[in-house]
């Protein structure tokens, strides 16, 4: 069995292939690489066997998203660590090296994310993670270094390790053992917040999720899914919900989910007012599909959750009532409250 695998999905990615995965073989010395296609029909397939024979290919039959892409292809892959790379992902010298010691020194540590910069500024953090999330009562995820769209200069302030509620899966190292005892992904997702879901429930399991900065990778973000799409806004609400149903301890249970449905309706009227008529409709759409899924999940859950999963009671108030746009800020918000 190999110590480490990278494994990079990828679905016609062939430009994004040509482009990083050059970085990825040149700085991951030890580790065994693989590229997971989800039935790609353009020519990745023959591209990759052409120029990179030292990288082995795992076909699924067809394309099922982050999920279950990941699923599938992690079945036929034995490695110790699972290191998943999105495949517009620059990585830099030694970045596997930290990762591996907190695996090797600290048993309980399941998950860990590097610092994730982005590859367009490389100055600034990267929207999808940066330097490790957590996530309010509410269920909303932030970002050390991106809370909502601020997103902050990488001005050393988080070069630490420290224990984090979730890991991005642009960048996201994993035991085997842990990967396949939580079941992987939750395949109904397809894409988007499956991570969380993840982490979430190794934290059920008294699992530890770690940021480790002295793993540094670029990122280039949106390549597969922009920002701006209505799609990427269905499936984060709705995921986000169903991910609350699964995970949220049972007292409060209700009210939480409830209250964010109302906190969804305030974003539904914004886009409404900016006119971005189809973010609203995916809003609508992601909801009516919660509703029809919602028995479904709560026979997911299982018999204990933390108690304690949120950092913050609710960051859109912080954000966007009190205008605390940097993470710094709301940590200092909690600490005076505690004081």
């Amino acid at each position: 069995m190999d110590k480490i695998a990278v494994v990079i999905l990828n679905w016609n990615g062939v430009k994004l292939l040509e482009q990083f995965l050059p970085s990825v073989i040149q700085f991951s010395e030890g580790a065994t690489i693989y590229i997971a296609d989800n039935a790609s029909t353009d020519n990745s397939v023959e591209f990759i066997t052409q120029n990179f024979p030292t990288v082995k290919i795992v076909k699924n039959s067809s394309n099922h998203g982050f999920a279950k892409g990941y699923n599938d292809a992690l079945k036929h892959i034995d490695a110790e660590i699972y290191a998943l790379v999105n495949s517009d992902i620059e990585v830099t010298e030694n970045w596997l090296k930290p990762i591996l010691e907190t695996f090797d020194n600290e048993k309980q540590t399941a998950i860990i994310q590097p610092k994730i910069l982005d590859f367009k500024n490389k100055e600034y953090f990267e929207y999808a993670g940066a330097a490790g999330g957590f996530i309010d009562k509410y269920g909303f995820p932030f970002c050390r270094g991106r809370v909502f769209e601020t997103v902050e200069k990488d001005n050393g302030q988080y070069d630490d390790n420290i224990e984090l509620f979730w890991a991005s899966g642009a960048c996201f190292f994993i035991r085997k053992n842990v990967y396949h005892e939580l079941g992987g992904f939750d395949e109904s997702f397809f894409a988007h917040q499956e991570e969380i879901d993840l982490c979430w429930r190794a934290s059920n399991e008294g699992h530890i999720i770690r940021y480790n900065s002295q793993s540094v990778v670029y990122h280039v973000g949106g390549a597969t899914l922009q920002q701006g799409n209505p799609k990427k806004t269905f499936l984060n609400f709705r995921n986000s919900l169903l991910m609350l149903v699964k995970n949220l301890p049972k007292r409060g249970l209700f009210w939480v989910i409830f209250f964010r449905m109302i906190l969804d309706g305030i974003a539904a009227i914004r886009f409404l007012t900016q006119g971005k008529f189809g973010h609203t409709f995916a809003i609508l759409k992601a909801h009516f599909s919660f509703y029809c899924l919602s028995l479904k999940y709560l026979k997911k859950r299982k018999d204990f959750q933390i108690q304690q999963y949120y950092l913050v009671k609710s960051v859109v108030f912080l954000y966007y009532i009190r205008k605390l746009t940097f993470f710094k800020e709301i940590f200092n918000s909690i600490q005076n409250i505690k004081n």
